[in-house]
């Protein structure tokens, strides 16, 4: 353990004298390269989910969270069809109970089912058992309902720690997040819903949007964002098609990365007992404030 913990800082420490070496020489690229391998031989304290994939194609994932409410679904559907574009739907249990229509509509229209909790309970609070009984009654939900295997888990409120993601990784659940917050729930209004999103500083390829099924400005922000989308260039389409299944690390901002090290390293990241890729972890990043006065995220 000591060996270990004084050879990563070694690395770190002749990482960091590399990064200001060539830094001092102008020679951007290599810096660049020089300081993403610094992020990921740091990235070895908290446990992350995936906030955004490393990718060079130009590519973005579109998502709802869908904790309250049903009314804007057909609209959501219809514009997403206008637009030929599949889309990531996370649900929590009770909006099953609820809606079990509306989700056979969402999936018979192509669109990826993902797991958004039973109760949307602030996962920090409950052990391990207990957050995998939120993940796992809403499994059993969805396998009852539309006869598939769920594998994708977005924490309620965007609140996580090394239990919440645990307990996804033992269920067979690669844990996400979102890189790109649309705000939509803060309904501050059409124009800066498409802002916040086609002008938001994080916006690259491999990015996960976050919207929600029911905000009030989203059906008419949906399309003039996927229009800017396309016209920036961009294929929208699924969490599950954007994200790497096996053999990946994440950074210390969640950033996924194909794992280059030959399959034969001992280091490499290890399936689970449960099957799941065991993702890299990494020290706290900043994470989405989840106050009680606002909305289900």
């Amino acid at each position: 353990m000591i060996k270990k913990y004084f050879l990563q800082h070694w690395l770190s420490l002749a990482l960091v004298a590399i990064l200001v070496a060539v830094s001092a020489l102008n020679v951007q690229p290599l810096a660049q390269a020089v300081f993403q391998q610094l992020r990921l031989v740091e990235g070895s304290k908290r446990k992350l989910p995936i906030y955004s994939v490393e990718t060079e194609e130009k590519r973005v994932a579109i998502s709802f969270d869908a904790a309250w409410g049903a009314d804007d679904t057909d609209k959501l559907l219809s514009i997403l069809k206008q637009y030929n574009v599949k889309s990531t739907f996370f649900l929590c249990g009770y909006w099953i109970d609820k809606y079990p229509d509306e989700i056979k509509k969402i999936f018979e229209d192509g669109h990826e089912i993902g797991n958004h909790s039973a109760t949307h309970p602030h996962g920090g609070q409950l052990s391990l058992e207990q957050n995998k009984a939120e993940i796992m009654k809403t499994h059993d939900k969805i396998k009852d309902l539309l006869g598939i295997d769920m594998n994708l888990y977005r924490p309620p409120y965007g609140e996580y720690n090394d239990t919440v993601i645990s307990a996804a990784e033992e269920c067979r659940y690669y844990p996400i997040q979102w890189d790109v917050d649309s705000h939509d729930w803060m309904k501050k209004g059409v124009d800066y819903e498409i802002n916040r999103v086609l002008n938001n500083k994080n916006l690259r390829n491999g990015s996960i949007l976050l919207f929600h099924n029911d905000a009030k400005d989203t059906p008419t922000a949906l399309p003039i964002i996927l229009r800017g989308l396309i016209d920036k260039g961009y294929t929208i389409g699924t969490v599950g098609e954007l994200i790497y299944k096996e053999d990946y690390k994440l950074d210390t901002t969640g950033r996924q990365f194909i794992n280059v090290r030959p399959s034969s390293d001992s280091t490499s990241p290890t399936q689970n007992p449960t099957g799941a890729p065991s993702p890299s972890v990494a020290p706290s990043p900043a994470v989405s404030p989840a106050p009680e006065a606002k909305k289900k995220v």
